[in-house]
């Protein structure tokens, strides 16, 4: 599977904001079935870093209902890449 679709889109959120400045890592919301290894890969490609660690964590869908119908979202997976010391990625960086 090609790195683009592995990765579907940084978090950018206060407490990935936190986790940037103090340990160099950046939040991502990946596909559910993606390894550590295959994310690992994936970054480096993308935005040519070199990865430390990768953890990951699992989300469960929330369940909604609309009246008498039930439904639910999509199970996620958050991956926290922490970045050698040195490398950053930028993603506002003309602002």
């Amino acid at each position: 599977m090609s790195p683009e679709n592995l990765i579907l889109a940084p978090i950018i959120t206060e407490k990935g904001t936190f986790a940037n400045e103090k340990a160099g890592q950046v939040l991502f919301r990946v596909r559910e079935h993606a390894s550590k290894d295959q994310i690992r890969v994936a970054i480096e490609q993308l935005f040519k870093v070199s990865v430390v660690k990768v953890r990951t964590m699992n989300f469960l869908g929330k369940e909604r209902r609309k009246g008498l119908k039930k439904g639910r979202q999509m199970n996620w997976k958050k991956a926290y890449v922490t970045l050698k010391e040195g490398d950053k990625i930028e993603f506002f960086e003309g602002l």
